[in-house]
């Protein structure tokens, strides 16, 4: 029963997202705000709102467990699993800005965390998020931000290319049909926060229920649930031979869970590191650093049998955290 209630919850994080990034993206377009930077901002950032929605909320009962799980599960996920099955549909082609700049920017997030959850080694304390540590993470993502919409703003061809996009898709007269998108908005907003209840709520009892952590839950149940949307899109995009989209879902997603979902709910409530999760944190690095050696080495290209590899080693560790 408490499984099912997980299942509901996160379809309803998942159909919430969805309605939430619709709604809001008709609204941005009817308002006048250009398409790219819709794009750049709701769309970009919906697909890691069932995260997003779920950690706050873990964190607001206290249970830090999930939320931890859930994030650093969720980052693994989506480089191993999510690539390692977008691989195997179709090899993908690694461009080199992505390794100039977005596949560095994971990198140096995901170091940081690992050196923040190094207490016990470097200061004898406990391992843990805290608040302080949740601030240097959002102005890492600051600077992020910065500098994608510096790179969206320099590539364009003429200066008064943001005007001319306003002036392209000027508000709507008014129209009941009008008023749908907006509907959108708060429907999607009440189901992320039931679905995140309810996957909250019924995570801590089936943990209980198993005698397992919450932890294991929020790796493995909640975490690959909240990463559909990003398995889908990459699978969809590795399907159409569009690998930009594939592996720049993968890499934005997990800066975004590292650099604002995490951050977020040490915000709220400091994060403690659970048993194992210093390893999980290295794992996700080691994923990350395994694309530079397959660009340089490897043509390029993630191809099908270094998807089976990722693969063979999320289930490896899956079972591994399971039995530990």
């Amino acid at each position: 029963m408490n499984f099912l209630g997980i299942l509901i919850g996160l379809a309803l994080l998942v159909g919430g997202g969805t309605a939430l990034v619709h709604g809001a993206s008709q609204v941005a377009a009817r308002l006048g705000v250009p398409p790219m930077i819709v794009g750049l901002t709701i769309l970009a950032f919906g697909t890691s709102l069932p995260e997003f929605v779920v950690n706050v909320l873990s964190a607001s009962s206290g249970v830090t467990d999930l939320a931890f799980g859930n994030v650093i599960g969720s980052n693994v996920a989506n480089l191993a699993l999510v690539l390692g099955i977008a691989a195997v549909i179709r090899p993908i082609e690694i461009h080199g800005q992505v390794v100039r700049r977005e596949l560095p920017l994971l990198l140096l997030a995901t170091s940081i965390l690992l050196v923040m959850v190094l207490d016990p080694v470097l200061d004898g304390g406990i391992a843990q998020i805290s608040r302080s540590e949740a601030v240097i993470l959002v102005l890492v993502f600051g600077i992020f931000f910065y500098m994608t919409v510096t790179d969206l703003l320099r590539s364009r061809q003429h200066p008064d290319a943001i005007v001319a996009e306003i002036e392209s898709n000027p508000i709507v007269p008014t129209d009941p049909k009008q008023l749908v998108p907006w509907l959108f908005i708060p429907a999607g907003i009440g189901m992320l926060y039931g679905g995140g209840y309810l996957a909250v709520e019924h995570s801590v009892a089936l943990a209980s229920t198993l005698g397992v952590s919450t932890t294991i839950i929020g790796l493995f149940v909640v975490a690959i649930g909240t990463s559909m949307p990003e398995l889908v899109t990459s699978a969809i995009a590795a399907f159409r031979g569009e690998s930009d989209l594939a592996l720049g879902n993968v890499i934005g997603s997990n800066l975004f869970n590292t650099l604002a979902v995490l951050p977020a709910s040490s915000l709220v409530l400091p994060v403690a590191v659970p048993d194992g999760g210093t390893f999980d944190i290295l794992l996700s690095l080691g994923f990350a650093l395994a694309l530079i050696p397959v660009f340089v080495l490897g043509r390029a290209t993630l191809g099908r049998a270094t998807g089976v590899v990722f693969l063979a080693v999320f289930f490896g560790w899956a079972l591994y955290r399971t039995l530990a």
